[in-house]
């Protein structure tokens, strides 16, 4: 069935429930800095993740869990200054709303004030709920996330397909249904088996964007570095990489540091 692509000049919470209204995929990416986010917004990707994966492709840790709410406000930030189009939506960094619905809200409205983020996202289901409650209450958008929820790895133990038995699935579609009822404008799935973000897609009103959930989610995320090839050594299943940048990038290096080795660079033309 062929879907008639609407042109928004802003994507807000609202676009992205008419958009699954109307059969309309919703792209999604992350950015972290000015310069990625204004490709990424030109390209009119739909969504902007500030993800707490800032962690990992941009300061280099194992996990997620060690970035904190300042750094995350300024990731937000130099996104914000470069955005035009996409609806920019920002983590709550692990340790900033899990313990007190009140440290919740007070973490959300320092990252909606000192950034001019659009969102904020947070891990998990029934155990969060009172801080949803607090931050919808303070009339702040929130997107849910379920199934994988990099925050609880070390609860886990892996980052392993989640929600293959019957229990854990039962669960999820339960924590999906009470986001929504409690206001909740739309809810990643990660790493979850394809036939289950179905059922969850279809059971909801409000869109599902999925990360290694298959291909009935009503949207996709992916981590730009992967998307771009800028990291390689992660090969998980669900990532399409659309480029190979870190061998192009590497290649460029090499050749500029053998041009001002030899002497070649700057040339004439390139001196004032």
């Amino acid at each position: 069935m062929s879907v008639t692509k609407k042109e928004y000049k802003r994507i807000t919470v609202k676009s992205l429930v008419d958009m699954k209204q109307h059969g309309e995929k919703i792209s999604m990416l992350t950015a972290y800095d000015y310069s990625m986010a204004k490709i990424v917004d030109a390209a009119m990707v739909d969504v902007i993740l500030v993800g707490d994966s800032a962690s990992n492709v941009m300061a280099g840790h194992e996990t997620t869990l060690p970035i904190t709410l300042d750094q995350m406000i300024y990731h937000a930030s130099s996104v914000i200054r470069a955005v035009k189009r996409a609806l920019v939506v920002v983590d709550l960094p692990f340790g900033s709303y899990q313990s007190d619905p009140k440290e919740a809200l007070r973490s959300a409205i320092r990252i909606m004030k000192e950034s001019g983020a659009h969102a904020v996202k947070l891990e998990g289901g029934e155990e969060i709920k009172e801080s949803v409650k607090r931050i919808l209450r303070a009339g702040i958008p929130v997107m849910g996330h379920l199934g994988l929820t990099p925050q609880s790895i070390y609860k886990f133990g892996t980052y392993t397909v989640r929600a293959k038995d019957k229990q854990e699935a039962e669960k999820l579609i339960a924590d999906a249904k009470m986001l929504e009822r409690l206001g909740c404008f739309s809810i990643v799935l990660e790493k979850i088996p394809a036939a289950l973000t179905k059922k969850v897609s279809d059971s909801l009103s409000i869109p599902t964007i999925g990360i290694g959930g298959g291909k009935h989610a009503d949207g996709q995320v992916l981590v730009i570095h992967d998307l771009l090839g800028m990291t390689h050594e992660f090969h998980p299943r669900f990532l399409r990489r659309y480029m190979n940048l870190y061998d192009g990038m590497s290649e460029a290096i090499s050749l500029y540091v053998n041009d001002v080795k030899k002497g070649d660079f700057p040339s004439d033309e390139e001196q004032y």
